[in-house]
């Protein structure tokens, strides 16, 4: 078997937690009193992609935002995966005559 490789993207990582957060109506406040911080310096770390929570902490946040830790983390297989994405949606465009090969609007 080959070896996986995978990148977390730290700072994209921050602004999905920071985006959840907003979603979810908390606060950096409301996670640090959640998390048991006597400061909110390390939230404020997580969302500007500054470090990543700790897995106990992922595991806590997870929890807290309805959601699961990979939904959290951006990793580089996400990119891969909306580059996919993209070229199906290209390939249905010029399939239905909405736009050419070389991408132009027709």
């Amino acid at each position: 078997m080959k070896p996986i490789y995978l990148s977390i993207q730290q700072q994209e990582t921050g602004r999905r937690i920071k985006k959840l957060l907003t979603e979810n109506g908390y606060t950096v406040k409301e996670i640090q009193g959640a998390m048991g911080f006597e400061n909110p310096q390390a939230i404020y770390k997580w969302i500007s992609g500054k470090s990543l929570p700790s897995l106990d902490n992922f595991i806590i946040l997870s929890r807290l935002l309805h959601t699961s830790i990979e939904n959290i983390l951006v990793i580089d297989g996400d990119i891969a995966m909306l580059w996919r994405r993209l070229e199906k949606w290209k390939i249905k465009l010029i399939v239905s005559g909405i736009i050419s090969m070389d991408l132009k609007v027709i």
